[in-house]
């Protein structure tokens, strides 16, 4: 019998997440023992903490990467979108699953975005999120809200917060899509790369498990988170960075929207190309936007946070 250690984080969102991996391995693979490895994460560990450019990156990833790195587990389970822009040296992405709906909602106890009152406070922690709201809505207080997400769900139900944004997956991977009252179409509010994507990480080297995991792999889903990630190294955003990618795959072709919210408002650039080339596309549409901006790299701009830079874990 093949044996599989999948660590990942121990929230409910998470546990569900590795073992809707572990059942689809498990049915395509007869024979196949998975094991869930729950590993405390920094972010975990620190949920009250706002998470500000001075305690660093990967904060829901580093210690499952050193696990993996370790031989602690064969492979890693992450939300994509949590993943460092550079991955640490020893590691690779080798499985990207079928991909849930990428796009962020509102929730609130009743009403939507255009209803919400002026002053209405409304629950965020990233800047991404912040930025394209304070864009449509500059009449709202945006404060900082952390935690699962049962407990940012609970926030809003109690009152301490009037309304909260999320990412439409994990909200439909706990069946809470009742708690939706508004879907966020990319023209408004751009979602972050490859959310809504769970990715698969082995070492470098491994090719047993990359064989073993790629089974589960979607071909689309994979394209489109590449040249989300792409455009990301090319314009070296950080976590902190308030930008936007979502690619969609149609046919032989893929395009990819980008949007971020500089000094002056919101920058957006767009392209198409082939499925094979998309990173290149990624790179392309990161020109663009830096061509508008007047920048070579956000490296250079305070107000998109620290760059990225490949993590020693």
């Amino acid at each position: 019998m093949t044996r599989l250690r999948l660590g990942t984080r121990g929230s409910r969102l998470a546990r569900a997440q590795c073992q809707r991996v572990a059942t689809d391995l498990q049915t395509r693979v007869p024979g196949l023992a998975v094991e869930l490895v729950l590993i405390e994460t920094f972010g975990d560990a620190n949920a009250d903490v706002p998470l500000t450019p001075a305690l660093g990156q990967a904060f829901f990833t580093k210690e499952i990467e050193a696990a993996l790195l370790e031989g602690r587990i064969d492979a890693a389970v992450h939300s994509c979108k949590d993943l460092a822009t550079i991955l640490p040296e020893g590691l690779r992405l080798v499985a990207i699953p079928p991909r849930e709906d990428p796009r962020d909602v509102l929730v609130t106890r009743a009403g939507g975005l255009a209803q919400l009152p002026s002053g209405a406070r409304v629950g965020t922690g990233s800047p991404r999120r912040r930025g394209f709201l304070a864009a449509a809505r500059p009449d709202l207080a945006l404060v900082d809200l952390r935690g699962n997400v049962p407990t940012r769900v609970a926030k809003v139900d109690e009152g301490v917060v009037d309304a909260a944004v999320l990412a439409a997956a994990g909200l439909l991977r706990l069946g809470m899509s009742d708690r939706i009252r508004e879907w966020f179409e990319p023209a408004l509010m751009t979602p972050a790369a490859a959310q809504g994507a769970l990715a698969v990480q082995a070492r470098e080297g491994d090719a047993a498990t990359a064989a073993l995991v790629a089974v589960i792999d979607h071909p689309d889903s994979h394209a489109e988170v590449a040249a989300e990630r792409a455009c990301l190294r090319r314009l070296e955003a950080g976590c902190h960075a308030p930008v936007g990618a979502l690619g969609r795959v149609a046919r032989e072709a893929i395009s990819l929207d980008a949007a971020l919210v500089g000094p002056d408002g919101v920058v957006r650039a767009r392209a198409e190309g082939p499925v094979g080339d998309a990173e290149g596309l990624g790179a392309r549409v990161a020109e663009d936007l830096l061509a508008q901006l007047g920048l070579e790299s956000l490296r250079t701009a305070d107000w998109a946070g620290p760059p990225p830079e490949r993590l020693d874990v």
